[in-house]
């Protein structure tokens, strides 16, 4: 089969690699469309450490079985199918919990790290549990399914923030997770939703997908304009979808007395803590990893047209394309959002088109 494998840091190349053979638990799919997702673009250049090469990368992805372990009844040749990037064992203290995301013996799909190696779907076929794969409804295309991931990590971002419906709510970052996150916290009811971004161009894209308000401003400014938009008071939730020192630390202070900041941005491994604020103002600090069971939510918010994708999906490439693209995210190309990977295709398509 052919791969787009990553087999040294900011070096991918089209390799003909074997094809996977589906274990007992297990369903082989073709693969019809893989989104490359910001943590691809940072396991790249080796910044994270969690994409040691030689890897094939990739979990955002949807296609179609085409081959069934043995001990496989809930799926068949022919179903259309997406899957979550994380790879549980439904058996620890957690998976038997709900949280999935916090397995014991976790694993991600197109990641390698020095605890385990798992092949990715930017590749025309991959083997996954059975376990971790979700029918999709013919109205959807494969472009639209490979945002699934996404959506389902925003999904869970606003459920751990424990969300109310009367919630006045700042997001700070108006990247893909970011305009999720938007939806996603409209779609929970909350009263109402502000961005914030320092890139206009995104939050006229917030503006079109629902923001009460759109705030070109990071630091002191943002900070003055949330005060002056809430009474002085603060918003009662923050989702912040960067992850850096700055933006989490605004987003302490852009929050009311004793409301929450979930922290769903990831790029800083560390900050420094403004603790006595966080203390003293009893504000609830709380992590968010991946998502835990939000599919089925995910595949039926897009397909009421609550939570919009389409206009994220910049390009739809085949996967021969990938090496220039990922070098065009890496070099943060403005105006760049969802590029999705078709290995079946051999040539480029309009994004947003069916699949």
């Amino acid at each position: 089969m052919k791969a787009l494998l990553l087999s040294e840091y900011n070096h991918l190349e089209v390799k003909d690699l074997p094809n996977p053979i589906p274990g007992p638990d297990e369903i082989l799919i073709q693969v019809s469309a893989c989104g490359i997702c910001g943590s691809d673009v940072h396991g790249y250049d080796g910044s994270t450490g969690r994409r040691i090469p030689p890897i094939v990368m990739g979990h955002e992805a949807a296609g179609i079985v085409a081959g069934v372990g043995s001990e496989v009844t809930n799926f068949k040749l022919g179903d259309r199918v997406t899957f979550d990037s994380t790879v549980y064992c439904g058996q620890c203290e957690y998976c038997l919990k709900g949280d999935v995301n916090l397995c014991n013996q976790r694993q991600v799909i197109g990641v390698s790290c020095t605890e385990f190696r798992r092949a990715g779907a930017f590749a025309e076929f991959l083997t996954v549990p059975a376990r971790i794969a979700y029918q999709l409804p013919d109205s959807f295309s494969f472009a639209e399914a490979a945002m699934l991931e996404a959506v389902s990590v925003a999904l869970h971002g606003v459920a751990v923030s424990q969300m109310k419906p009367e919630d006045t709510v700042l997001v700070i970052g108006a990247g893909m997770i970011g305009l999720l996150l938007l939806q996603a916290a409209r779609a929970a009811g909350c009263s109402r939703v502000f961005i914030a971004d320092v890139d206009a161009t995104r939050l006229a894209l917030a503006e079109q997908l629902g923001a009460d308000r759109t705030i070109l401003a990071s630091g002191t400014p943002l900070i003055e304009d949330i005060l002056q938009q809430t009474g002085g008071n603060g918003v009662d939730v923050v989702l912040e979808a960067v992850g850096r020192e700055e933006t989490i630390v605004g987003a302490i202070d852009c929050v009311r007395k004793g409301g929450t900041v979930a922290l769903i941005g990831n790029i800083s491994p560390q900050i420094m803590l403004p603790l006595q604020k966080v203390v003293s103002r009893q504000i609830r600090l709380q992590g968010s990893c991946a998502s835990a069971g939000e599919y089925p939510q995910a595949i039926e918010l897009i397909a009421s047209g609550r939570i919009k994708v389409d206009s994220l999906i910049t390009a739809i490439a085949p996967l021969s394309d990938g090496p220039s693209w990922f070098d065009r995210l890496h070099a943060r190309e403005p105006n760049l959002m969802k590029i999705v990977l078709d290995p079946r295709s051999s040539a480029s398509q309009e994004a947003g088109g069916q699949q």
